[in-house]
């Protein structure tokens, strides 16, 4: 009588990994290899008669080796998942959405798509890049001299925001007027502070704030202006990402929020 036995051997090690942006780890498994061991063991006096039980041993043991192949083959890095593009080469995929930006003590993304700008709308303008389709869709980086030693030094979010809102673009009608769209008798335009934040980047205070402005004459429904800023070594750094209302509901809103959150100082 045959008798067939089987043993699979599964090995993994277990790595961690630390994001740098948190101190929560994820641990992955990741297998290193699997053995799969099949012995027969045959009696010489049964070899004759159940030799049919021998074969039918065998077989399923290729089987299960089959099988077990199958289950311990990796997933190709050219498989894709629905709506992606394969890729061929097994190589990591890359955002190309965005591109990495390093200036004079400072950094962020910027949309790939969006060209560098010569225009300079803000006193201390040093960066200044804008949608190639709609110039609406910009955004802007100012470095200027400062007596504070902290963004704190300014009062709260809205304080501050008071200070620098030039950046919002300034009235130029004072004229009497009674505009349609629920502006106040007087004025065409208005802001109002969607959100604002304060967080701790490296240790540094930042203050961000998101405001949708509007206007009376305005065709794109309003912009929506987010803000980061912060002080550093007797400078005042802000970056200001800037999309229209209907464009930023069309997908301009990722790029002007990773622009706007991605900045910081070195």
């Amino acid at each position: 009588m045959a008798s067939t036995a089987c043993f699979l051997h599964h090995h993994a090690a277990l790595s961690t990994s630390a994001r740098t942006t948190s101190t929560r780890y994820a641990p992955s498994l990741k297998p290193t290899h699997q053995l799969l061991v099949c012995r027969a063991q045959k009696q010489a006096e049964d070899q004759e008669s159940d030799g049919g039980a021998a074969v039918m041993s065998r077989r399923l043991a290729l089987t299960v080796l089959i099988g077990a192949a199958a289950v311990g083959t990796k997933v190709s890095p050219a498989d894709a998942a629905y709506g992606e593009s394969a890729n061929i080469f097994g190589k990591p995929k890359t955002n190309t959405d965005f591109k990495s930006y390093s200036g004079d003590g400072f950094k962020l993304s910027i949309p790939s798509k969006w060209n560098p700008s010569s225009e300079v709308e803000f006193p201390g303008t040093v960066l200044r890049y804008e949608d190639n389709f709609d110039a609406t869709s910009n955004v802007t980086v100012t470095i200027t001299p400062t007596d504070k030693k902290s963004i704190t030094d300014y009062g709260s979010p809205e304080e501050f925001l008071s200070q620098v809102d030039y950046l919002l673009g300034k009235q130029a009608y004072f004229g009497k007027t009674d505009s349609e769209g629920g502006f106040d008798s007087g004025a065409v335009a208005t802001a109002n502070i969607l959100e604002t934040a304060t967080p701790v980047v490296d240790g540094a205070k930042y203050y961000f704030l998101s405001v949708l402005t509007r206007t009376a004459d305005g065709d794109e429904g309003g912009k929506h202006q987010l803000i980061t800023a912060t002080v550093k070594g007797g400078k005042l750094y802000i970056c200001k990402a800037q999309a229209g209302d209907k464009r930023w509901f069309k997908g301009a809103r990722k790029f002007v929020e990773s622009a706007a959150s991605s900045f910081s100082v070195a």
